[in-house]
């Protein structure tokens, strides 16, 4: 892997493994940074992130570079099963988030820190309660959604006689 910075010492062994595997990869192609980004959806600022371990890859460009190495169907899925193992471990910014506009007052009656709803923040970085809240509301609308449609055909059988 020559040719390659080092990746930090503090890096968890799921991670320093993967980014190892995808500059390998990488590697296989022989295309420089800037081919890489002009065959996929991300720039070669992107790809420099992923493969020098600053930010994890989306597994979309994961499947984007394993199609472009050739990779067969089940190396691409062990690919992915690495990308998840990478992404669960991977660190997570230190930077305090950002104060929402009407923050909530906290236990101790200080206005406390929270994400806004940020339509670029990556899932990584969004707070699992904030993550689970949201999947809480998709599946509240899917069951309302589901039961108007229920009843919209009941009420087209009645009519219909």
């Amino acid at each position: 892997m020559s040719g390659w910075q080092a990746l930090p010492d503090e890096l968890p062994p799921e991670v320093r493994h993967f980014v190892e595997q995808l500059r390998q990869l990488k590697d296989r192609t022989g295309l420089s940074l800037v081919a890489l980004g002009a065959r996929t959806a991300y720039s070669k600022s992107s790809w420099h992130r992923y493969l020098n371990a600053t930010q994890p890859p989306p597994r979309q460009a994961v499947a984007a570079l394993c199609r472009i190495a050739g990779l067969d169907t089940a190396d691409a899925e062990r690919f992915g099963v690495r990308w998840e193992l990478a992404v669960e471990a991977w660190p997570r910014p230190t930077a305090e988030p950002t104060r929402a506009a009407g923050g909530e007052k906290g236990e101790n009656g200080k206005e406390s820190e929270r994400y806004e709803d940020d339509p670029t923040l990556p899932w990584w970085d969004e707070p699992p309660k904030e993550r689970a809240s949201a999947m809480n509301r998709l599946l509240l609308a899917a069951a309302l959604l589901l039961v108007l449609v229920l009843l919209l055909g009941l009420a087209g059988a009645v009519a219909s006689g």
